[in-house]
């Protein structure tokens, strides 16, 4: 009941409350507390009617009274002025969504690119430090030391809690963009609903910005993605992960692959050919019944050629393979430089399979095992071994 709620509030529960006390540390903590007094009462009373807005209220309320203990009051006594609702009387229509304002916060261009994403991923999506270091393929204390200066420089400049005039929006596309991707791909490879999170801002943002043709390619791609979710996974506790060529159809949801390729129709129509687009038409392609390897293998070399990506190339020698040709993608992925990767060697292995050189394959197996981290991965890989 609890890990729901926090997955379901997690972001809005931080985002009210950076919005309110102007500061993350102290938002987080006061979340935090919150949860803890969740943990400890809802076993015994059941969840509330409103639980984000009972978590807001509750965190608002420890917030108060952190300061007050802390005697720090002469330059936060605006925040006193608040009516103190108990948790009894939390009103989720009386609590604004603030998780727009703490995307634009975390994503102002006075931070480095990997602080923005790093910082919404932590302070929107709730992944802890090594959950985004994987997502960067970065050790944990170098994530850590990201989040800090990022929070730090946030504090120094005065950085604003606001959605940014139209004027300034386009500058800070990008970063959003790449703040959203980032945390659907963690929701994609299992916690589905940072997928539903961030397909829910990337509506937003496209309302937003709607002649922005990225904005919408995004969108497309995450819609597209999102509706064979149920399928790449097997097993009664989805322990078992299923390749593309192997997954049932049948559990695709057609209508969301539909508005996904409706959208992504809206942003060639917009003049998009940028990366997101480029990955929503792979996507696209991918989604048909018969797919078309080597118009997907062209596309992956466009998008290398916008990107400069190691890993853009490493799924374009994937494309090769399924194209037929097993032995110019191992050519092609000789070349990269992604020892750390857990998905280089996992191709590489499939590729030597292929083949048929299973000694070679059976190391690179070994290697993406020892890099796995999820279940289905670790077993999908375990199977590999034992099919040589």
């Amino acid at each position: 009941m609890l890990e729901e709620a926090f997955r379901d509030e997690w972001g809005r529960v931080v985002a009210s409350l950076v919005g309110f006390l102007g500061d993350f540390d102290r938002a987080e903590d006061a979340a935090q507390e919150a949860f803890a007094v969740a943990a400890r009462t809802w076993p015994r009373t059941g969840p509330p009617d409103s639980p984000g807005a009972w978590l807001v209220t509750t965190a608002r309320n420890r917030a108060i009274d952190r300061l007050r203990r802390e005697r720090a009051l002469a330059g936060k006594m605006h925040l006193l002025a608040e009516p103190e609702a108990t948790v009894d009387e939390a009103d989720d229509t009386l609590i604004k969504d603030e998780r727009l304002e703490l995307i634009f916060t975390c994503c102002h261009p006075a931070l480095p690119l990997e602080g923005q994403v790093a910082l919404t991923l932590r302070a929107l999506g709730g992944l802890n430090t090594a959950e985004i270091a994987r997502a960067f393929l970065v050790s944990e204390e170098t994530m850590k030391r990201r989040l800090t200066r990022a929070k730090t420089k946030i504090r120094a400049a005065g950085i604003p809690f606001t959605v940014p005039g139209a004027h300034l929006l386009p500058e800070r596309l990008d970063a959003v963009l790449a703040v959203l991707y980032l945390i659907y791909n963690e929701g994609y490879s299992g916690r589905v609903d940072l997928g539903a999170e961030a397909i829910r801002l990337g509506r937003v943002l496209a309302a937003l910005l709607p002649d922005e043709p990225e904005t919408y390619g995004l969108l497309a791609l995450m819609l597209i993605h999102h509706a064979r979710r149920r399928a790449r996974f097997a097993g009664e506790r989805g322990e078992d992960l299923v390749l593309l060529d192997d997954q049932d159809r049948s559990l695709w949801d057609l209508d969301r692959i539909a508005e996904g390729r409706a959208v992504l129709d809206r942003a060639i129509a917009l003049g998009g050919r940028g990366a997101y687009v480029v990955q929503a038409a792979i996507a696209s392609l991918q989604a048909h019944e018969r797919v078309d390897w080597p118009q997907v293998a062209e596309l992956y070399r466009r998008l290398a050629a916008l990107t400069g990506s190691a890993v853009v190339e490493l799924n374009r020698a994937v494309a090769l393979a399924q194209a037929g040709d097993p032995a110019g993608a191992l050519c092609a992925v000789d070349r990269l430089d992604l020892d750390g990767y857990l998905y280089f060697h996992s191709t590489r292995g499939e590729l030597l399979r292929r083949l048929g050189r299973d000694g070679e394959a059976r190391a690179a197996y070994r290697r993406a095992l020892d890099l796995a981290v999820s279940t289905p991965e670790r077993r999908f890989l375990t199977r590999r071994l034992e099919q040589l």
